[in-house]
Order: C-alpha cells, then structure tokens, then sequence
C-alpha cells in the first residue's frame, strides 16, 4: 500500500495558505499546534498506536486537498500561470513526486495520496469557482452539487467607467505629488522598507486610483488568495441578511441545531460571531477548521458542532469557524439553497463590478469566507469603495444604513495584544502609526489588505505573499500615502 507519510514541516508548508494571520495587523497569533503528545503505554507491551485524525493518511489527504484547491482556483478562479502557483502554493514532500493531473476540458484537478483511497479532487464551476470534494468522493460526485441556476455566467463590466467597470479609473495627479507617492509605491516592493513581499498595490484617492503597480505574473485582472480579508466580505453578506431577511443580530438561537431547549449554544448572537466572542471552543488553526478546509467537513456538520468554552461575548478569540457560522445563521435565514447561494453575487459582488471575487463554499452549500477567496486588487479597492461611501454603490444602498459604523466601531470583547481594536469582522487602525481616527480595514494571511481611511477619502490595498514575521508594515505604509497625497 502506498501511503506517504508527511512531516511537520512539509505539512506546514502546504497550510501556509491557509493560515489566518495578517501579521502587521496584529491579528491574534492562534495558539501554536502543540506537538503530538506520545502515544499512552498499554498496561503491558508496547505503546499503542493513535487512529483518527492525526494518523499519516489523514494528513497527507488534506494536503492532497490544499494542493488541488491551489491549483484549480488558481488557474481557472485567479488567472494565474502555473509557475505562479507552483512559487507560490509549492508542494511539499512527498507530494511533488505526484503532480496534480489536470483535466482542462472539464476543469478538474486531481491530486493522489494513497491506493487505497481516491485522489483528492478539486473542481470548477461557472461563477461559484472550485469546490473541494470531500475525501473519498470521486468526479462522479459533481453532478449532486448545486450550480447557479439559469446557466448564469459572470457578468463583464470590463469596458464600464470605473469603478464598475476598469475605463477611465485613473486620476492625474500634480507632478511633486505623483513622484512622492510613486517613490513610496516603489518602496512597498523592494521588501526593505515596509518588509514583506509585494505583489500588488493600489491607491484610490477621491474615487479614482492614483497609484497602480504589480509584480511580474499579477496584473488587474489577476487575484490571488485573500485569505482573512475574506472576512469582512461575509461581514457584508450578514449585511445583506439584515438588510432583506429581518436578521437581528442580537438575537439569539441563530442556528437550528442550537435552538433546542437547554443548549446554551442558544445563547450565542451573529453579533457575537461577527466580533469573535462567540466563546465556541477553538484550538487555534486546528479542529474544526482544518476538518472543513481539508476534508470535506461542512459547516453545519462539524463548525457547528462545536462546543461552548466560554460565555458568549465576555472573550475575543480569532476563529475562523465563527466566520462560517455567521454565514450559516444567514443561510437559515434565508431558507432556500439556491438564492444563498447566489446572494453574495447577486447582491453584492456583480452590484459594484467585483466580477473577479470568488469564495469558495463547502460541497454543501455553505460559504466559507474565512478565507477560501479569489480576489484581484481591483476588486479590493472597489469593495473598500463601498464602505467608504457607507454601503451606497451609484446611488443604491447595498449595506444597510449605519452598517458600516456598526462594523467599524469595537466590540466590548477585544484582543489582548497586537495593538489594533476589532470590529465587526474589521481590525481597527485608527489612531496608530500616525494614522487617523476611524481607520479600519479588511486584512488577511500573507499581508492583503483594504484599508479604509474615510476622513482622507482614501483606499489603500495592498497584496502579498509575506512569510513568518516579515510581514508588510501596513499602518506605516498608510500613514506614508496619507503625508505624500497631502500638498
């Protein structure tokens, strides 16, 4: 039997994508994955071995799955070439003596772990992207999950003004302005001055962009993993659930499966899930979001059968699974699969020209959002757009009135180191590193960000592909744009 047996460090450098630290912004560093403790010694004879989840095929399944959904999202969801996944999503031992095989008729990618089971298979589909099958389903699957309905494709603003389209979206700017502004954009890629690893940046000033710049393989009309920033785009799908589906977020009982009596589980509000204080069991990167990410848990079958460690909203703890349990209390709410399903597009995405965003769901419907995401930098400073004009696009209200203050302004539960407040499903930055008030921003593993400085009338987005604590100096950068843009 083949079964490969993946080391610490080659799992490791698999998940690097789907970490959740956006390092300058001072996220919470999950509680570090303790090494396995060994295994107990039967009252006689040798130790015996640990079965579950910690077992070699599981591990080397998951990273199977992680290197399929890089793949698949990658080329058909992002645009990128295959040497930008590879440089970018490498695969570990022993992986890379097993390429991902590609099926670019049907947009499928494979990836073998084990002779036993199935490859891990990664799939796309029209507008909703790649969906990850569970372990142990074969491409036969694929015709149980939902599609969008209608035969729907993407819509193609391209040839619109911007901001919902790409024409006429630069703005000229005095030529003293226009160096000081362009050295500092210089500056952001040389990895000295603000640290990290830059593959996009963009400034929009007054509504129109100022500063464009990519490194080699990027371009406008391709995105990259946005890893945490997805957040604050599921923050606005909740939003959306206000706005049309009477969600209360001070309610309680937000899922079915809590609302039985005595399940204090009920306690817990999408307020609490949208600031991180749900107080739900978390351990850091682990269980249960790697259960989701990498092998086929669901959200409703294994983030929401998570246990309380504390009272709701008394602790700030960064877990991604409160995320995607915030988006399961609005798939409830809305009640019928197929219009969740294309809620976000409909209704927000395709509403401001971001075309290029693509989130990934789980293989039963539910949105991640936690991270999961395709987006290019166009489509960030577009969604930072909308908040910086209080969730009005052209006229229309997309968010409902007061969302944006209610998103930006802290929760009573905050993290306990790292500097920056949290919001709903924003990091605040206002008030530091010579920032001003009410800054806040969307921000992600790896260094993405949007942030959102409404006094200056100013969207900064910056990409990356940061390693470890090298990460990009994002308030600093922002404060540098600010006094350049000043005459």
């Amino acid at each position: 039997m083949k079964l490969f047996h993946l080391t610490i460090a080659g799992l490791g450098a698999i998940l690097a994508g789907c970490t959740h630290q956006a390092n300058d912004a001072a996220e919470p560093v999950p509680e570090a994955q303790q090494a396995a403790a060994p295994p107990p010694q039967a009252a006689s004879g040798p130790a015996f071995e640990r079965v579950g989840r910690d077992t070699p095929r599981h591990d080397a399944s998951g990273a199977a799955a992680t290197r399929a959904l890089a793949v698949c999202s990658g080329l058909w969801s992002a645009g990128q070439s295959m040497q930008v996944i590879d440089a970018t999503y490498p695969a570990p031992e022993p992986l890379e003596a097993f390429p991902a095989e590609i099926d670019e008729q049907r947009k499928i990618v494979s990836v073998g772990y084990d002779d036993v089971m199935p490859p891990r298979i990664a799939a796309w589909r029209p507008v909703l992207g790649c969906l990850q099958l569970p372990a142990g389903a074969t491409a036969d699957a694929l015709d149980g999950y939902l599609l969008f309905s209608d035969g729907s494709l993407t819509p193609n603003f391209d040839n619109e003004t911007w901001p919902m389209g790409d024409q006429d979206a630069v703005a000229s700017l005095s030529s003293e302005v226009e160096a000081r502004l362009g050295a500092l954009v210089e500056q952001a890629f040389d990895g000295e001055t603000y640290k990290g690893n830059s593959w996009a940046v963009l400034v929009v000033k007054n509504g129109k962009i100022v500063a464009e710049q990519y490194s080699d393989g990027y371009g406008m009309h391709i995105g990259g993993q946005t890893h945490s920033a997805a957040k604050s785009f599921a923050a606005s799908v909740v939003g959306l659930g206000v706005r049309s589906y009477d969600v209360d977020v001070y309610a309680g009982k937000v899922l079915e499966q809590w609302s039985r009596p005595g399940d204090p589980r009920g306690e817990i509000t999408v307020d609490h899930l949208i600031r991180m204080s749900s107080g739900l069991y978390t351990e850091g990167n682990g269980s249960p979001l790697m259960d989701v990410y990498r092998q086929g848990g669901t959200v409703a079958g294994r983030a929401a059968s998570n246990i309380l460690d504390q009272p709701p909203g008394t602790r700030f703890l960064y877990s991604p699974p409160d995320t995607q349990l915030m988006l399961r209390a609005i798939h409830e709410a809305v009640g019928d699969d197929q219009t969740y399903l294309e809620l976000p597009f409909r209704e927000l995405f395709w509403k401001i020209g971001m075309t290029r965003t693509v989130p990934a769901t789980d293989w039963a419907g539910d949105y991640l959002m936690s991270g999961q995401t395709y987006s290019t930098a166009r489509d960030f400073a577009r969604f930072g757009l909308l908040y910086l004009n209080d969730g009005v696009w052209n006229g229309e209200r997309i968010l409902p009135d007061g969302w944006t203050d209610y998103v930006s302004k802290p929760g009573a539960a905050q993290p306990e180191r790292g500097g920056n407040g949290y919001g709903g499903h924003f990091w605040l930055y206002g008030g530091q590193d010579g920032l001003p008030d009410q800054v806040y921003a969307a921000a992600g593993g790896q260094g993405q960000y949007i942030v959102i400085v409404p006094s200056e009338d100013l969207v900064v987005v910056r990409r990356g592909w940061d390693a470890g604590r090298n990460g990009f100096e994002i308030r600093k950068f922002t404060a540098d744009v600010i006094a350049a843009l000043t005459e």
